[in-house]
């Protein structure tokens, strides 16, 4: 009986794995990923999935390439792999692969704002419950720290401007939210808003840098260094909507430590060791993003200096001009 039973879910279990991914979003927040696609790692032979039906929400490990269900067990409650952009990227495993988390998703009927967020971490081998976090406020999950001793979340913290947020660090083995906001240190003034587009990650966990889309302002890269519970944000030149960054690219490449980001024929690189923005030049190595803010007025300036010593030297052709002090060669 028990064997039917266990053939029965599994069976079920496949079906809806079969299905199209869905998702449970609203707010502020990207959401949670229930569906086919879920959570890996690479050279993991093993993907995680959720599936809600109801009140009730199974997790399962699926092994790659066969789709064959190696285990699953069922949790009260709406659960599901956290979203982390709105391109629907999920995320939520330790670098080991060795811990999941699951988040909660209810989602209030007249309020832009959860009051309560949960979120449960399973041991990824037996799905059963290692630590479960419940938290005052909208919360949502962002990133592990590569030793998986912090839990990054984001903080939603204004009903009248969703797009406003907080990273906190959760310190999973004194069990606590710190105080500490993570933030960059060398803007004191920067306000933290926008929404989540795209997301890349280095190799070792320790990076994880986020593209956000901030209407009325410029967009933005979140560069969260997880190991030291510290961030870097750095802005992207853009003019005009910010719709095309719903199909950007954020591709990293850590050989030559850059971050670029492409959409709608326009192309924006980010040195990952001076964070320093350039604007790449077609079979060129781009250039420094003081010049990019300031390109147009420098022609017009550079113009106007090269026409008024022309005059001059027709003037007074025994004298010439000095040379202009920091003017571009």
């Amino acid at each position: 009986m028990l064997r039917r039973l266990a053939l029965a879910g599994t069976a079920l279990v496949a079906a809806v794995l079969a299905l199209a991914a869905t998702a449970l979003a609203g707010g502020a927040s990207p959401g949670l990923v229930q569906g086919s696609r879920g959570v890996t790692l690479p050279g993991q032979p093993l993907r995680y999935v959720t599936f809600g039906s109801g009140e009730t929400t199974a997790v399962a490990a699926v092994i790659k390439g066969s789709g064959t269900i190696a285990r699953w067990r069922p949790f009260a409650g709406q659960w599901g792999i956290p979203a982390v952009t709105f391109d629907g990227a999920a995320d939520g495993l330790t670098r080991d692969g060795r811990t999941l988390v699951l988040a909660d998703w209810t989602q209030p009927e007249n309020s832009a704002l959860r009051s309560v967020s949960q979120f449960r971490l399973l041991d990824t081998r037996t799905f059963l419950p290692k630590q479960t976090i419940e938290l005052k406020g909208d919360f949502s999950f962002d990133a592990f720290s590569p030793n998986g001793n912090t839990l990054y979340l984001i903080q939603h913290v204004s009903e009248q401007d969703v797009m406003r947020y907080l990273v906190r660090a959760f310190d999973l083995n004194a069990q606590r939210l710190l105080p500490k906001i993570v933030a960059d240190r060398r803007q004191a003034d920067w306000v933290m808003r926008g929404f989540p587009m795209k997301r890349a990650t280095s190799a070792d966990g320790r990076w994880v840098y986020t593209l956000y889309r901030q209407d009325g302002g410029y967009p933005f890269v979140h560069a969260l260094d997880a190991a030291n519970r510290t961030a870097v944000c750095i802005g992207v030149p853009w003019t005009g909507s910010q719709d095309p960054l719903a199909g950007a690219e954020l591709r990293l490449d850590e050989r030559h430590g850059k971050l670029t980001i492409s959409a709608a024929a326009r192309q924006v690189a980010i040195d990952t060791q001076t964070f320093r923005v350039s604007i790449p030049k077609p079979g060129g190595d781009g250039f420094p993003s003081g010049l990019v803010a300031g390109l147009a007025a420098g022609v017009f300036v550079l113009t106007a200096l090269v026409t008024l010593t022309l005059l001059a030297r027709r003037r007074n052709r025994a004298r010439l001009n000095p040379p202009i002090e920091g003017l571009p060669a």
